[in-house]
């Protein structure tokens, strides 16, 4: 139902009560030299933008088979071809001595999972260069939100989720929290999910922190059957969505901010539920 996101409700009741409490206040008893009745107009300025941050539109979900819709609202960052090339270490692992420690990203083994297209944990990933492609590969798109954006993210197709993990910056409770739009902010504080269809095809989706945006808020859990377009989580203020599928299954149909395209020179805007992202390969 469109509305307001879960959670939304109070912030915005408050904080419109809060203000026209303080102008009825500041006009029929005592202005404070105009100031209680300044404090009720930006209260009601704040609640404005809180209807705008939270709410969330019904969206027709598109009937096509095997393509893939959006998950979050905002500009494509970029379309890139991966292929796995490290995992985050298991506790053999640490005992072995059989890891790569990196300051910014954490610690890793230099191998990639046997089968990287389960994402059975988080991979390490490096741009696939033309020519050297695989069967192993994927694609990842990345999709930036800004603050005026919906935040409600949706499932790209209808699926269950069969994994979900929470990360943070390495030695950190929370965080980092690096500007969404930059490259480094795939590694801020984020919560990975793997979903998994009936036709045994998994994606991965990655919903990512910002600068701003310092809460990510699941809806769903591991084992929740989820259909194509419906609402799994948000991301509170601006932040970044990445999606990773397998490139011998699909194939984007969408234009990034780096292809240069003038009619689309920030990327191509989509729609969570609604803008498909990707198409069955021929």
């Amino acid at each position: 139902m469109a509305g307001l996101a879960h959670g939304g409700h109070a912030p915005v009741l408050i904080t419109f009560m809060m203000g026209v409490s303080s102008i009825i206040v500041g006009t029929l008893i005592d202005p404070l030299s105009g100031l209680i009745p300044l404090f009720g107009i930006l209260c009601i300025m704040a609640s404005a933008f809180l209807v705008n941050f939270w709410r969330d539109p019904d969206r027709p979900i598109p009937k096509q088979p095997g393509v893939l819709v959006s998950p979050a609202d905002g500009h494509v960052m970029f379309i890139r071809r991966e292929r796995a090339t490290g995992r985050r270490p298991s506790k053999e692992a640490y005992a072995s001595g059989d890891v790569e420690h990196d300051v910014l990203t954490g610690d890793w083994m230099a191998k990639a999972c046997d089968n990287p297209l389960e994402f059975t944990t988080e991979q390490r990933f490096e741009a696939v260069k033309k020519g050297d492609e695989s069967a192993e590969d994927v694609i990842r798109l990345a999709i930036f939100m800004s603050p005026l954006d919906v935040h409600v993210n949706r499932s790209p197709m209808a699926a269950t989720i069969e994994r979900m993990e929470h990360r943070t910056g390495k030695g950190m409770k929370r965080g980092p929290f690096k500007a969404a739009y930059k490259k480094e902010s795939e590694f801020n504080e984020r919560v990975r999910t793997v979903f998994l269809d009936d036709e045994g095809r998994r994606i991965e989706v990655t919903q990512i922190s910002g600068a701003l945006a310092r809460t990510i808020v699941p809806w769903q859990g591991i084992g929740d059957q989820l259909r194509r377009g419906q609402r799994f989580g948000m991301i509170r203020l601006g932040s970044r969505v990445d999606i990773r599928v397998p490139a011998v299954d699909f194939t984007a149909a969408v234009v990034s901010a780096e292809m240069k395209d003038e009619a689309h020179p920030k990327g191509q805007f989509v729609q969570a539920g609604t803008t498909v992202l990707f198409t069955p390969e021929a």
